[in-house]
């Protein structure tokens, strides 16, 4: 298997991966455009089901009460410290591959950059559901990719390939949460790791 270079794993769900990807941006853009960018998320059913024929087993653990109502006390804390409007969106039916499968179908044609600003605006700043396939249609029209591809990207069997080869991708580095960063053997995880991962980065390629 050929060496595989610096990467980071991100998700649209999680409020520490949308800060991550603002301080990557703000403070590191130069690191943000060397490395590989690749998501993360918990598959739908059949994607499990198609995992596991394959013998691939994802660390996803639901989350608990308790941990949950920290995370709601430290994002808070988080996004303060860094001046950012947020609001806390609701998902009153999750299905996280039709925002990130839409991702793979915008990075296809080249706009999948645009298309991670725009999710993590419409989630985290504007509160809007991105389990909703209309919501990416509207992504589509704002990023000028066709509404018609992202909204159904999560129900074509090409995407979904390439979302079972994404998600491949992160068993094979041990990826157990976002933003994961990873470099040679080097891996760091949580928002808070990104300015090591950074000098790591740097460090090597001086």
């Amino acid at each position: 298997m050929a060496r595989r270079g610096p990467r980071w794993y991100f998700s649209f769900r999680s409020p520490y991966s949308w800060m991550a990807y603002r301080d990557l941006l703000e403070h590191y853009p130069d690191v943000a455009d060397s490395i590989e960018w690749l998501p993360f998320w918990e598959p739908d059913q059949p994607a499990l089901d198609e995992l596991e024929r394959g013998n691939v087993r994802l660390p996803y653990v639901p989350m608990s009460k308790e941990k949950h109502l920290y995370i709601l006390q430290d994002v808070r804390r988080l996004a303060r410290a860094r001046g950012l409007e947020m609001v806390w969106p609701v998902d009153p039916a999750p299905r996280w591959e039709v925002s990130h499968l839409a991702y793979l179908a915008a990075e296809d044609v080249g706009a999948g950059r645009e298309f991670i600003a725009a999710a993590y605006r419409a989630r985290w700043e504007l509160g809007e559901d991105i389990s909703d396939p209309l919501t990416m249609a509207r992504i589509g029209r704002e990023i000028g990719v066709d509404p018609v591809v992202l909204e159904r990207a999560h129900e074509d069997p090409a995407v979904r390939e390439k979302g079972l080869k994404a998600l491949n991708s992160l068993h094979r580095d041990g990826v157990f949460g976002v933003p994961f960063f990873i470099v040679g053997f080097d891996k760091f995880w949580g928002v808070d790791r990104l300015p090591a991962f950074a000098e790591h980065l740097k460090a090597r390629a001086a």
